[in-house]
């Protein structure tokens, strides 16, 4: 696990909380408002960044990914510009952790010697790379490894021991649980069959669990919380968000049409953690 992940996911364990992670696309609506939104995300209390890579065929996200995917390509959004919005937050913060999420096809034609090259100088903790199985892991996920850069699975609710353990053998960082089958941001996890599926991911592995797919309030995402998850992953309702303020109010509004509901969440994910606390001192 990079430094800054484990030094994140060891400060909220210690904090007796899950930690929240929020993905943006990179460049969504452009540049400039997309590195804003980036740098404030920390600040409203995301603990852990995904940051996007835009794609013309996002095959694995719902429709709001897919046009934020859109809108940043659009604007001129490229994985040059990608890294350097990295570069960009890095110069002034130094803990928060990121990844880059997305698909193989853009580091494939960007060169990969040349993409883990630039990531790790830019900054970047780790790589969810959707469309790699471990059945590839010798095209990036052990080059990624050379490098420092983690290299983070996904499970769901079809993966199966055999299969975990396959999944889990070179992984990194920690565990994407995608609490639902299907795509980002179409229906809600429930809380009871993610705790059934992280007590079995977590007989796997040692590495955090973080789950994601059906996350988009801050209730659900305290319930997840309380679930057992190390992690919660919020993608969709933050693209919504940033996609709503857009239409209603313009440009300046999505900032903080986005903070406010990452402080939401993380609300939600700190008062699960309280009410666990205090679960066990009266149990105790």
């Amino acid at each position: 696990m990079s430094g800054r992940l484990e030094r994140r996911f060891a400060a909220t364990r210690g904090a007796g909380r899950a930690a929240l992670v929020s993905f943006i696309t990179a460049g969504d609506p452009d540049f400039d408002i997309s590195l804003a939104l980036l740098k404030a995300l920390p600040g409203a209390g995301a603990d852990i960044i995904e940051l996007g890579m835009p794609f013309t065929d996002p095959m694995a996200d719902g429709p709001a990914i897919q046009a934020a995917s859109l809108r940043a390509l659009k604007a001129g959004q490229t994985m040059v510009r990608t890294l350097e919005m990295v570069r960009a937050f890095r110069a002034g913060d130094s803990e928060t952790p990121l990844i880059l999420m997305g698909y193989y096809n853009p580091i494939y034609i960007y060169g990969n010697e040349r993409f883990l090259a630039d990531a790790k100088a830019a900054g970047v903790d780790g790589l969810i790379i959707v469309d790699l199985p471990p059945e590839e892991d010798g095209e990036l996920c052990l080059p990624a490894q050379a490098a420092g850069i983690d290299f983070i699975r996904l499970a769901t609710p079809t993966t199966d021991d055999a299969r975990l353990a396959k999944v889990l053998s070179n992984a990194g960082g920690f565990v994407y649980y995608v609490s639902i089958t299907g795509i980002t941001g179409t229906a809600a996890a429930d809380p009871d069959a993610v705790s059934g599926a992280i007590s079995r991911i977590k007989a796997h592995t040692a590495l955090p669990v973080a789950v994601g797919f059906g996350v988009s309030t801050p209730q659900q995402a305290g319930a997840i919380a309380a679930a057992g998850a190390d992690g919660v992953v919020v993608g969709s309702a933050l693209v919504r968000a940033l996609e709503k303020s857009l239409e209603e109010a313009g440009e300046g509004a999505g900032i903080a049409a986005v903070s406010d509901l990452v402080r939401g969440l993380a609300d939600g994910i700190a008062t699960a953690g309280r009410k666990k606390a205090e679960t066990a001192a009266q149990a105790g």
